[in-house]
């Protein structure tokens, strides 16, 4: 099965990226394919490579490892930029585009998930 997913809350919020996260490898444990991961509204601050916890789980790496595996890691460009992320400030394996990305994702999923609120 083909599974798209979209990440809305920041890093250390809530546990939505956690879950997002958990759940992709367990989905690819069990032969699932991840389409794509989009991060939209505040879920774009979890790819900030200066957001760093000593002792803690790191999000930004996590994600990025993520995409170093080979999964499509989209943060929305206008989401974004309204938030003071420049293209600078991200982790390596994930990228800035716009909902063009989100709509192909979603055409490609045979289930699309949403983490956050």
């Amino acid at each position: 099965m083909k599974i798209g997913i979209m990440i809305l809350e920041g890093p250390y919020q809530h546990q939505a990226v956690d879950s997002a996260y958990l759940f992709t490898n367990a989905a690819i444990a069990r032969g699932h394919e991840i389409c794509g991961i989009f991060l939209y509204t505040d879920g774009v601050n979890n790819i900030n490579k200066y957001i760093n916890p000593p002792g803690e789980r790191n999000i930004s790496k996590r994600l990025s490892e993520l995409g170093e595996s080979g999964i499509k890691i989209i943060a929305c460009t206008a989401c974004s930029k309204f938030r003071g992320l420049r293209p600078d400030l991200a982790v390596e394996n994930v990228r800035q585009s716009g909902l063009g990305n989100l709509a192909e994702f979603l055409r490609s999923a045979d289930r699309f998930i949403t983490f956050g609120d």
